[in-house]
């Protein structure tokens, strides 16, 4: 995807996730997220789109701290949020294609990271605003899905910090039913962080995976951010794979 579709991602989620806090309230419960009401949803993100904007407007080669929770009124928290959105899009849209500044995954460049590793963020959490608010949840096309899928799995759980080490040698297929090439083999061990492969051959991957779980991008997604229940995914093989991701994938 081009860093100008997650620009316009980000525009699109931001601007519906802070319609659906405000409609929600700020004592809204935040299902995905039991610890969490609306007004923790709304202080985060808000956080997390004044941290990234900053690497954008004052680049930088070191991690810079994450800022602290302002002490806000109930009814100045959307404005506040929609305040840092703005920001943040506008930032990402009007940054040079050659900023050179800190992220955290592998990207083409950081310009592309920090719009790929934000739009995600937004959507994720729009989904979040959306299940608190009660309102339907506004579908995601499915080529962002799948790169979401992507990021998930090719980037956070390449780290060292990931959990998705069974007490054996396994390996997990994801499949996205509907884009194609939206195909991954997770290689996963004992002792170290999983190894993603994007699979080439459907096929080999389909015999050799000791568990496939596939289903619509969005779906996939969406379930692997552990966002929708699982049963709008089909699991074939080991099921305890689906047990672990359950339990040790969060981010």
């Amino acid at each position: 995807m081009e860093i100008t579709e997650f620009v316009e991602t980000l525009r699109l989620d931001g601007g519906l996730l802070a319609d659906a806090a405000d409609e929600a309230g700020p004592d809204a419960p935040v299902p995905a997220c039991p610890e969490w009401r609306m007004r923790d949803l709304v202080l985060h993100i808000g956080r997390v789109h004044r941290w990234a904007a900053g690497f954008v407007t004052e680049p930088g080669d070191q991690r810079m701290p994450f800022p602290e929770a302002p002490e806000l009124s109930d009814d100045k928290l959307v404005p506040w949020l929609r305040e840092g959105h703005h920001h943040l899009v506008v930032a990402l849209h009007t940054a040079p294609k050659d900023l050179r500044t800190w992220a955290f995954l592998p990207a083409p460049s950081p310009l592309a990271f920090w719009a790929r590793r934000q739009a995600h963020e937004t959507s994720v959490h729009r989904v979040d605003a959306q299940q608190a608010a009660g309102v339907p949840l506004t579908p995601l096309p499915a080529r962002f899905a799948a790169d979401g899928v992507d990021e998930l799995v090719a980037g956070f759980h390449a780290g060292d910090r990931s959990r998705l080490r069974p007490d054996a040698p396994r390996t997990l297929r994801l499949r996205a039913t509907d884009t194609p090439g939206a195909d991954w083999t997770v290689h996963l061990t004992p002792d170290a962080p999983p190894r993603t492969v994007r699979t080439p051959d459907a096929t080999e991957a389909g015999a050799t995976a000791d568990c496939t779980i596939e289903g619509p991008a969005e779906r996939l997604y969406l379930t692997l951010w552990n966002r929708l229940p699982w049963d709008g995914l089909t699991v074939s093989g080991d099921a305890s794979l689906r047990t672990l991701w359950q339990e040790r994938a969060g981010i």
